[in-house]
């Protein structure tokens, strides 16, 4: 499926979904005060796994999941989970840093979060986490595409050795807290930006998409949304794989 057929059935679905508009904004505030808002995830977002003086810097930066929402602290959140796996996989120490806002966009990535990034620092590793909410933004495949190759160009630019990660593109058909029909619309979103992301990663080298997951354990959530302590650490795993089956 190439680009402008995405865009177009995006474009048709978007016509067929417009008289249900007024219904579709209501489940949208009420699944938001059902579920509540999850703060950031406390402490510093600086951090190391490790005890070794051999050392990798790793970047954290992108939505909710970078900041954190459903763990306590960025040590058990994605940052600090994906860095004791990195460091388990190359035996070293990892240092990590996270840039993280709840509710980005990738545009909006690119305007507050990036120009955080500090000059004075080389990253070996970075993971980027976005996507959730270009798809509850209704962002379209073309958009989607555009604003994200503009991050990965910026962050190949700053950080031309580094090895990037780019977490899939939330799986919306999994949650257990969204109802339909809001959900069998945004699934299908979601579906196509993951469809998108996957074509276009392949034109960068050291790049690493981890694809929508088919399941995910029952401790995966922590509010229906956003991973739990638990989904983190699985979650960090799974992606490290992505690396390791794109060696062998």
């Amino acid at each position: 499926m190439n680009l402008w057929l995405m865009q177009t059935i995006y474009i048709l679905s978007a016509i067929l979904i417009l008289p249900l508009a007024p219904f579709l904004y209501l489940q949208g505030r009420y699944v938001r005060r059902k579920v509540g808002l999850l703060p950031d995830a406390a402490g510093g977002r600086d951090g190391k796994f490790g005890d070794g003086e051999t050392f990798v810097k790793l970047l954290a930066i992108g939505e909710s999941t970078v900041a954190g929402l459903g763990a306590k602290t960025h040590e058990t959140a994605l940052a600090g989970q994906f860095a004791r796996v990195l460091s388990e996989k190359i035996g070293k120490s990892v240092r990590w840093h996270v840039i993280g806002k709840n509710g980005v966009t990738a545009k909006r990535a690119l305007k507050e979060l990036v120009p955080q990034i500090p000059d004075a620092e080389k990253f070996d590793y970075i993971i980027v986490g976005l996507g959730g909410n270009d798809v509850l933004k209704l962002s379209s495949p073309l958009t989607w595409r555009r604003n994200m190759i503009k991050i990965l160009n910026t962050l190949r630019e700053k950080h031309p050795e580094s090895v990037i990660f780019i977490t899939n593109v939330a799986a919306v058909k999994l949650s257990p807290v969204l109802p339909e029909p809001i959900k069998f619309i945004l699934s299908n979103l979601s579906r196509l930006h993951n469809e998108n992301i996957k074509q276009f990663v392949r034109r960068f080298d050291d790049v690493y998409y981890y694809e929508q997951p088919a399941s995910v354990p029952p401790d995966f959530f922590a509010d229906g949304i956003h991973p739990s302590e638990a989904g983190y650490k699985v979650w960090s795993e799974e992606i490290i794989k992505t690396m390791s089956r794109n060696e062998s």
